[in-house]
């Protein structure tokens, strides 16, 4: 499945079938489905408990509960603290900062993301400056947590698909270094390896502890890990 065509899905609606009986609400979705791709990866979002717990306690994604496993390990999230999240669609996580405390949250994404109360959110490129600077407007001060669940398109070719997380990685590393206040954390997505040898080397000259965790709200059957890094040496920043 596309990710255009999971962005569009809304679930299971109940409906009837064509021939008029009560069908299960997993065979109506998996028979409209137009690949074997498709079939399995709407069959599993309808059977996941995560998926359900969060159409029950309001979060956008079951993404939030990653954040909220990550945190209870890490303990990112303070209370006044200021958290930038980078791919921030569709929201998930800026909804966790919110409800964590987080006295200022902003997020950018390249896809539009309905408001959240709380948050500051861009709809733009962090490769472009104008579009960070709009972002950056709604801190006061210099983030303490800089988040990223970005992802890049898969094309199915596994070394492409690779290079083009790790482009994200270091995007989002690079953006930390740059914006955290001194003491601050970084957490980012990232794949099958964890941190590749440059984005690892900077993460460890920039902050005092880089680790990585697997939350168990993650599948076991994805690739993704996560890198939290905390401590962040602001002064021997050039």
């Amino acid at each position: 499945m596309s990710d255009e065509e999971k962005r569009r899905w809304k679930g299971p609606t109940g409906k009837e079938g064509s021939s008029g009986r009560q069908m299960d609400q997993r065979k109506i979705r998996a028979h409209h489905a137009k690949s074997d791709s498709s079939k399995q990866w709407l069959e599993r979002q309808m059977s996941d408990p995560y998926v359900r717990k969060a159409k029950l306690e309001g979060f956008r994604a079951r993404a939030a509960y990653k954040l909220l496993e990550i945190d209870a390990k890490a303990e990112l999230l303070k209370r006044g603290c200021r958290v930038v999240d980078l791919g921030c669609a569709p929201g998930g996580w800026l909804q966790v900062a919110v409800a964590k405390g987080a006295l200022e949250v902003v997020g950018i994404d390249l896809l539009p993301v309905d408001p959240i109360e709380g948050a500051h959110i861009v709809q733009g490129d962090v490769n472009e400056p104008d579009d960070v600077a709009r972002m950056m407007k709604g801190l006061t001060d210099k983030p303490n947590l800089v988040l990223s669940d970005m992802a890049a398109n898969t094309t199915g070719h596994k070394q492409t698909d690779h290079l083009r997380t790790v482009t994200l990685v270091e995007m989002a590393a690079a953006f930390a270094v740059e914006h955290l206040a001194t003491g601050g954390s970084f957490c980012s997505k990232v794949f099958q390896g964890g941190t590749t040898k440059e984005v690892l080397e900077l993460l460890k000259s920039n902050f005092t502890t880089v680790k990585h965790i697997k939350p168990p709200a993650s599948r076991a059957s994805s690739p993704e890990i996560f890198v939290v890094a905390k401590g962040f040496k602001g002064a021997s920043r050039p």
